[in-house]
């Protein structure tokens, strides 16, 4: 790149700050022209995939990122080219990434409706719609610990404000009183849907005000609007009078995506908008201010600049299949375990949670803790009981929105702090599981390791009398599953305390899932003990004839039939797996081998899809040769768990139900 190239690329890509008008001209005429690039390649099968362009919308990203600072970060929907180009990034690292080149701002992993640069303050875009109001807040509780005064701005379009995990966001966003602007782009359509046959009765903005917020709606078309309403959210947030809500009406000039023919439009809705241009009209005011030589030849200038870039892009390399693997996690290597404590202080499992909790407080400032009646309250089961009157309001009680603690927490823990949250029972995980599977586990990855999620979720799981259908689901299978998540179980005190610690210690998202049945039964505690890394198993009895593999509220019971089977001269191991993601699969193997090559699998989650299936898969695959008969499982039978306690001790697994089971195997 020359020496006035690489002037003309700093002075095109750098965010425009403050009320400079041609400025902001230059920034959305560039951003009109890249969108209709973008579109000219999907035309000539250049580009994979849908793209949506924000044509009509630029002076939405352009006014409100000139009202912010170096110290604010911006958030955007699928639609966001225009968002992260305002924000700072180079223009050629967003052509290579949507035309999937190696050089792309991510490599080619986000593409063109998912592309993240936190690099330039741009947290990213996102595909799912209205999931990324949540994490905005989180991102706001960051940028406050960090003490800049930092601020918030998250866009997304009018169909987004029918989402549940919208309406959670503004609730959390008041009730802290967070420094976020939420950003309506509304340009009347909802994809395909008019926005008016869903939301008939009420404006976008009168919808945020009535939940109390900072609210208004904002001409698009004047970009002097736009910065000024812009400027007075800022002004609030920074003062600490909370978040605001910008419906900003925007103009869609093009259709929903780059294949929409707008069959469902009439002409005159689209000459309308082409009417309200803003870039048009903000045109028409500079000429009055600068002459239309000064104009056009900076239009000529930008034109150049967006095709030489394009150029730059389309010849440069794509990336190498192998690119496609890495920045899952961090590590998924763990350290040998000390040995298991046999004396010493015998504490409640639950006890030795809080005392976890208490003692990360202690020693990590950038700790944080939140969820349904955890503060005052101290849990539904007492399990954070008294930290709040130690550590005031680094625990809080939040709205019952499990997307917004779960989002708050991906967008906290992505801004730098730690925070533990919980969700009240894995039941409940279900409501916001997006948060998880499309939000939280893709930190790492899509960034190229450039953003980590590390924070820590706290549920409980499983049966107990009287609990209903919707309270008892064993769910670590389907955890377990996803790519980006690390997914622990224990079975006793002291692994409560050091699976919990292990998992805030660690650099990537971790699932601890607890059981309340063990909240209250005591096993020896040692605190003195090495501390340990997420992974690896721990063998709890050595036998000859075959092995118990299990794990959570299903090792005691493990551990008691082996001793009845011993008692009827049949020797078994008990391995407690502990971690099933990072997985101790050679741990597995090795105790097969050494226990008469013969398996039986523990868990009180159902049959089919259960994790035994996917031990049982390994353990086939890749060491076959250490089996001396099928491997076998038991499991709760594919049904819902009633609330009766003799109806669930007729399907979940039990001491009794594991002993015949263990003897059918040794018969084999």
């Amino acid at each position: 790149m020359s020496a006035q190239t690489e002037h003309i690329s700093q002075e095109f890509d750098k965010p425009v700050r403050g009320s400079d008008l041609l400025g902001m001209y230059r920034k959305m005429f560039m951003i009109r022209r890249a969108e209709e690039a973008v579109l000219d390649l999907r035309r000539a099968d250049k580009i994979a995939g849908s793209v949506h362009v924000c044509v009509g919308q630029e002076s939405s990203p352009v006014g409100v990122v000139a009202a912010l600072s170096e110290h604010d970060r911006t958030m955007a929907t699928y639609r966001g080219h225009g968002w992260a180009l305002a924000s700072g990034l180079p223009l050629r690292a967003l052509f290579s990434e949507i035309l999937g080149r190696s050089n792309g701002i991510n490599g080619g992993r986000a593409g063109s409706a998912y592309l993240v640069a936190p690099e330039y303050g741009f947290i990213g875009e996102n595909s799912i719609v209205g999931a990324g109001l949540p994490i905005a807040n989180g991102i706001a509780m960051g940028l406050e610990y960090a003490g800049h005064g930092g601020v918030v701005a998250i866009s997304f379009g009018d169909g987004a404000t029918n989402q549940g995990a919208s309406h959670e966001a503004l609730v959390f966003a008041i009730a802290r009183k967070l420094p976020v602007i939420f950003v309506c782009e509304n340009n009347t359509w909802s994809e395909m849907t008019p926005i008016s046959e869903t939301v008939p009765n009420a404006a976008l903005w009168q919808r945020a005000a009535g939940y109390g917020m900072a609210a208004e709606q904002v001409d698009g078309g004047d970009l002097a609007q736009v910065f000024a309403s812009a400027q007075a959210a800022v002004a609030r947030a920074r003062k600490g009078e909370g978040p605001t809500f910008l419906e900003i009406s925007v103009p869609r000039i093009l259709g929903h995506y780059n294949l929409d023919l707008e069959l469902y439009r009439t002409q005159a809705d689209r000459d309308a908008a082409l009417a309200r241009d803003p870039l048009a009209r903000l045109r028409a005011q500079l000429v009055q201010s600068h002459s239309e030589t000064e104009i056009a030849a900076l239009e000529v200038e930008i034109e150049a600049y967006v095709a030489s870039e394009q150029e730059f892009s389309l010849a440069s390399a794509f990336p190498e299949p192998d690119d496609a693997l890495g920045h899952i996690f961090a590590s998924s290597q763990w350290s040998e375990l000390s040995p298991y404590p046999t004396t010493g202080e015998e504490i409640a499992y639950g006890l030795a949670v809080n005392r976890a909790l208490h003692e990360e407080m202690e020693e990590r400032p950038e700790v944080v803790l939140f969820g349904e009646d955890i503060a005052t309250a101290g849990g539904t089961f007492g399990v954070t009981r008294n930290l709040r009157k130690k550590y005031g309001e680094r625990i809080f009680d939040t709205p019952i929105s499990e997307s917004a603690i779960l989002g708050g927490a991906t967008g906290s823990s992505i801004a730098g702090m730690k925070p533990i949250v919980e969700i009240m029972w894995i039941d409940f995980m279900l409501v916001a599981f997006d948060q998880v599977v499309n939000q939280t586990s893709n930190v790492r990855y899509i960034s190229r390791g450039k953003q980590h999620a590390p924070m820590v979720i706290r549920m409980q799981q499983g049966a107990t009398p009287g609990s209903c259908a919707q309270h008892t689901q064993s769910l670590e299978a389907i955890l377990a599953h996803i790519p980006g998540i690390k997914v622990g179980l224990p079975s006793n005190a002291h692994d409560a305390y050091q699976m919990l610690r292990a998992a805030v210690a660690d650099p990537d998202p971790v699932i601890i899932i607890e059981s309340r049945s063990l909240y209250l039964v005591k096993s020896f505690l040692d605190t003195s003990a090495p501390r340990e890394q997420v992974g690896g198993s721990r063998t709890r009895k050595v036998g000859t004839d075959l092995a118990i593999v299990s794990w959570g509220k299903n090792v005691p019971m493990a551990l008691e039939a082996a001793d009845l089977l011993e008692a009827e001269g049949i020797s078994a191991s008990v391995l407690d797996l502990r971690w099933l993601n990072p997985l101790d699969e050679s741990a597995i193997a090795d105790l097969v081998k050494k226990s008469g090559g013969k398996l039986l699998i523990v868990h009180e989650a159902n049959r089919t899809g259960g994790f035994g299936a996917e031990i049982s898969a390994r353990i086939s695959e890749a060491h076959l040769g250490n089996l001396k008969a099928p491997i076998k499982r038991l499991a709760t039978p594919d049904s819902r768990i009633p609330a009766s306690p003799i109806l669930q001790s007729g399907l979940i697994p039990t001491v009794a139900k594991i002993v015949d089971a263990a003897r059918e195997l040794h018969a084999l």
